[in-house]
């Protein structure tokens, strides 16, 4: 049903720099590229994410409660993509790991949650064996 997320930036080649090394990692580059903003993505994939410059020309800024999550394939994958956020400017939010209890299939949430360089608020993560 998402098509793409958008999160604000106020350094777009900064941001460029983060979001390549994630896309990178989920096997996806750019799709779409302007002097504002870039997506990043499939056009025939799932959801993307981009990055812009707001259009009303105001500072971006970082919505409180909000939070964009990118499934991972598996576990190894979501402390790829942590690693690969705090080496490009990202902060952390919640190391790698297990959050909550299994479900009735033996399954539980895992995730790593971190920040890009303007504080958009991420997390990686994946439904793994409990």
């Amino acid at each position: 049903m998402i098509g793409y997320v958008t999160l604000g930036t106020n350094d777009l080649a900064q941001a460029a720099r983060f979001y390549d090394a994630i896309a990178a990692e989920m096997g996806v580059g750019r799709m779409m590229e302007f002097d504002s903003f870039i997506a990043w993505g499939t056009w025939d994939g799932g959801a993307g994410i981009a990055a812009t410059k707001p259009f009303d020309g105001k500072e971006a800024t970082v919505g409180n409660g909000t939070m964009v999550a990118i499934e991972a394939n598996d576990t190894a994958q979501v402390h790829r993509l942590y690693d690969i956020a705090m080496a490009h400017g990202g902060s952390d939010e919640g190391a790698p790991g297990p959050r909550g209890e299994p479900d009735p299939n033996g399954k539980v949430f895992y995730a790593g949650y971190f920040r890009d360089p303007d504080g958009n608020k991420l997390n990686a993560f994946c439904m793994a064996d409990a």
